[in-house]
């Protein structure tokens, strides 16, 4: 940083020494809560390449394992953000005037492999092998109302089944959902590409389709407590900035299409995946590969998809999930990030 500013002092005298005073200024800090996942990943770049210090913000990732606990963790103040996925029970958080969508982050998109429909060997020999398939089946989640609920739910609604047909299995966190069927204790579940190709590839579990192909919907999205945008404004508006260049670079690595619809694998690319291992797969001899086949879609900007996150809360009430009666506009502030 002290030769980048220097730098910019000899090159453009006056204006290099506006960037030296800004330089000086204590950065503000922020704590986003965000799972440890590889999902996150224009998140990571924008730490790797020191955007976030660029824009004046220290940021402190704090990882969790599973989403409804960042959502408490932002109301009780131990985080100034949150990026994951919005479950029953932010939507219970946000209606009382806690907690507000700021910000699009990963989306399921047609023709884009984000989450996959997971299957144990057992239950896809016996005749599991496809997503219309899954009533009388057990099938595992992190909790009642989490994301995966919402998912499983809206591909029953899609498929033309019973919701209340599929014996849901609470497992508590990610790592347990995977376990579960790849021991062929649970039928099915829903995972992040990155963790079922493989699974997928040593012949332990099947692959029944992808949720984006089902129902494309804003997966995790980016929120802040009250508390944060009434007393941080101006930091929020720096992170969001910072935060689009992470969502371009992630992008231009990741989400280019040759002719073919295939993804461009380049030198952009290759440099930005060690950016990643600094926080997923570290160490893993496999993670280049476990990379490329798992990144998901990210809308341009980090922009938010308004109508689906109203339609997500509208599901959570249909289900007795969320009981509070809620203007849904109440619950997004779009003063940071673009819309869809």
């Amino acid at each position: 940083m002290t030769h980048a500013v220097i730098g910019r002092r000899t090159m453009f005298g006056g204006l290099g020494a506006l960037v030296l005073a800004r330089g000086t200024r204590a950065a503000t800090k922020l704590r986003l809560g965000l799972l440890h996942t590889l999902s996150p990943a224009p998140f990571y770049i924008a730490q790797a390449r020191g955007y976030f210090a660029d824009a004046g913000v220290d940021v402190e990732f704090t990882f969790f394992q599973a989403a409804q606990p960042i959502a408490a963790a932002a109301v009780a103040g131990d985080i100034d953000l949150g990026v994951t996925a919005l479950t029953g029970g932010f939507f219970n958080l946000a209606a009382l005037g806690t907690l507000k969508v700021i910000g699009g982050a990963l989306h399921e998109e047609r023709g884009y492999d984000g989450s996959a429909i997971l299957v144990s060997n057992e239950a896809f020999e016996a005749g599991l092998t496809e997503p219309d398939k899954l009533p009388g089946h057990s099938f595992a989640i992190t909790q009642v109302g989490s994301s995966f609920h919402y998912m499983l739910g809206r591909i029953a609604e899609a498929k033309g089944f019973d919701l209340a047909s599929v014996h849901l299995r609470v497992v508590q966190d990610i790592g347990g959902m995977i376990a579960t069927v790849q021991s062929n204790q649970v039928d099915a579940t829903i995972a992040i590409a990155s963790m079922a190709r493989p699974l997928m590839e040593k012949g332990q579990a099947h692959i029944i389709g992808w949720v984006g192909d089902i129902v494309p919907y804003q997966i995790t999205a980016l929120f802040a407590p009250v508390r944060t945008l009434q007393q941080q404004p101006d930091a929020l508006h720096e992170f969001a900035r910072a935060y689009q260049r992470g969502v371009a670079d992630y992008r231009a690595a990741f989400l280019r299409l040759d002719g073919q619809g295939r993804p461009i694998v380049d030198a952009t690319t290759e440099a930005a995946i060690p950016l990643l291992t600094n926080y997923v797969f570290t160490g893993d001899p496999d993670a280049r590969a476990k990379i490329l086949a798992g990144v998901g879609y990210y809308d341009e900007g980090g922009a938010l998809d308004v109508a689906d996150v109203i339609a997500q809360l509208r599901w959570f009430q249909q289900q007795g999930l969320v009981k509070a009666q809620v203007d849904p506009a109440t619950l997004i502030d779009t003063r940071f990030l673009p819309t869809r």
